[in-house]
Order: C-alpha cells, then sequence, then structure tokens
C-alpha cells in the first residue's frame, strides 16, 4: 500500500533515528508543529474518551476524503497523534477503515515505546475517527 507523501515523509525522518532518544525529540517537533485547534474546537463533543489524557478530535469531509485535527495536553501524545494525522489524512472512508495503525507505528520503530495506555489510547482516537466517519 502506497503511503500518502507526509506519511512517507515521516517514515524516512524516523528510519534515519537511532534510538528512542532521536524518536523522542522526532515526536516532540512533530507534536509542536500540529496546528492548534480553536478554543471552540476543543469541546466535550470532541473530546476522546478512552484517553488517560486530554485529547480532541475534530473530523471534516470534502469530496469523499477526510481530513482530521488533533490535539492533547500531553506534548508526547501530541506527536503521536501528529504521526497518525499524517498517516490518515485525505483517505477515504473504506480506507480508513482498513487502516492498521499498528503496522503503521511498527514501521516507524516506536511499537515498542507505547505504553499499554498510550496504545490504547491510540486505538480510542482511531476508534472515534471510524465512528465519526461512520456516522456521516
Amino acid at each position: 500500500m502506497s503511503l500518502p507523501a507526509d506519511a512517507q515523509a515521516a517514515l524516512e525522518r524516523f528510519d534515519q533515528a537511532r534510538g528512542w532518544e532521536q524518536r523522542a525529540r522526532l515526536l516532540m517537533q512533530m507534536g509542536d508543529q500540529l496546528p492548534p485547534l480553536a478554543e471552540g474546537e476543543k469541546s466535550e463533543s470532541n473530546r476522546v474518551d478512552g484517553c488517560e489524557s486530554l485529547v480532541w478530535l475534530v473530523a471534516e469531509q470534502h469530496d469523499g476524503q477526510w481530513r482530521f485535527k488533533a490535539s492533547s495536553d500531553a506534548r508526547l501524545l501530541r506527536g503521536l497523534l501528529a504521526l497518525l494525522l499524517v498517516r490518515v489524512q485525505g483517505l477515504d472512508s473504506g480506507a480508513l477503515a482498513g487502516l492498521d495503525l499498528g503496522e503503521w507505528f511498527t514501521r516507524l520503530g516506536l511499537e515498542r515505546q507505547l505504553s499499554p495506555s498510550r496504545s490504547n489510547g491510540l486505538h480510542a482516537v482511531l476508534q472515534r475517527m471510524a465512528e465519526l466517519v461512520s456516522a456521516s
């Protein structure tokens, strides 16, 4: 399966990173580059349940393709969200439903660093994406 250009670029950056410290630095940088949500978007209706940290997710569909915005109060989680978003931006509903999140984070070399709570939180975000897609 071919990757979106931004996802391919992220994969190449993480492939070049040596060790967890470099990957963690990349995660922080990516999280810092996430566009901030407007205060009105940080609403209870956009909050993702199942995350230990506060996480918000906003979805819009244009011409059959999904665009997501997300944020969190946790810096490392913002980086993980940024990596998730570069993987899902512009997908249609079918491609989004078939996405293997574990495989994506394995390719990035991050699967061992995902604590069970972070992994569960990312799956909660993906589940919320699926709910938003199926509700449209």
